[in-house]
């Protein structure tokens, strides 16, 4: 009996030793479904990460740009500008806020004009019948030399040059008299009467004259026409056998500011169209020039 027991001890221990021998010839990682990942020699699968830099920093993959789409619609073109009408006649077209035939409302005032020198540049005045244009109608010295008749509820008139610019609180329409210009109207006292003004083209036996600013040389100039009949809306200079129209200042000049025309010919044109042509005149800086032309009386 004993040894029949001790027989089944030693079977039992022999199969044992079998199975380990045949469990430690298996590969690694071929356990059964009962063996731990945390057996020794098993790691843990990676998790993949963008390529780093030298700095340690991950490296972003450029997105592709997107391509537009072949059915996608054009762009629509911009809409034109609306043209402006045409102008109804040349005068209309040249002569800007203050036209012929117009009477004009607003307030005349009155200023101490010294000499008579003023916004327009002309300089010292021969006489004092003169007046400073209220800011809209001087348009950008459009209105400079331009002779109004003004007219008064009392029925006194009376005839003043364009020299001056009247600024703001000046009101459209208003014109602020020389002392001596308003009291031919009323007595200066009264600072403020309403009135009626409209364009002049009056007789002169005076010619026009020409003028280049001071610093103007053949790489820069200004010219200022004086002593014009009706108001000057352009002025070109001769330049290649043609003509070159140059910019008009807020001081009254016109300007050459590359020089290109400078001491070569001039046209001047009125605002009814009337050209005059003046032969080339010397670059004599601050210098007033004679021409022996003048516009036409309308």
């Amino acid at each position: 009996m004993y040894w029949l027991i001790w027989g089944a001890v030693v079977a039992l221990a022999l199969v044992g030793v079998l199975s380990y021998l045949v469990m430690a010839s298996l590969p690694d990682g071929a356990a059964d479904a009962g063996r731990t990942v945390a057996a020794a020699g098993v790691r843990a699968p990676q998790v993949s990460t963008p390529t780093a830099t030298a700095k340690g920093k991950p490296t972003p993959k450029a997105t592709p740009s997107p391509k537009a789409s072949a059915s996608a619609p054009a762009p629509s073109p911009s809409p034109s500008p609306t043209a402006a009408p045409p102008a109804t006649s040349t005068t209309a077209a040249s002569a800007g806020r203050i036209r012929p035939g117009t009477t004009y409302k607003g307030d005349a005032t009155h200023y101490e004009a010294a000499d008579g020198n003023g916004a327009c540049l002309f300089g010292p005045s021969d006489d004092m019948m003169i007046a400073a244009m209220n800011e809209t109608d001087y348009e950008a010295s459009k209105a400079c030399g331009a002779y109004v008749l003004v007219r008064a509820a009392n029925g006194k008139s009376v005839t003043v040059r364009i020299t001056n610019l009247c600024p703001l609180p000046c009101a459209p329409g208003q014109l602020d008299l020389s002392r001596e210009a308003f009291s031919e109207l009323a007595d200066w006292k009264l600072g403020r009467i309403p009135i009626t003004w409209t364009l002049l083209s009056p007789g002169t036996s005076d010619t026009i004259s020409i003028r280049y600013k001071d610093g103007s040389s053949q790489w820069w100039c200004g010219i200022q026409v004086i002593d014009h009949r009706n108001p000057v809306a352009k002025l070109e200079v001769g330049v290649g056998g043609g003509w070159r129209a140059l910019p008009r200042t807020g001081y009254n000049y016109f300007l050459a500011e590359d020089g290109n025309g400078c001491g070569g010919a001039i046209r001047i044109t009125d605002i009814y169209g009337e050209r005059l042509t003046v032969e080339a005149l010397p670059v004599r800086a601050d210098v007033v020039q004679a021409t022996g032309v003048q516009f036409a009386q309308h």
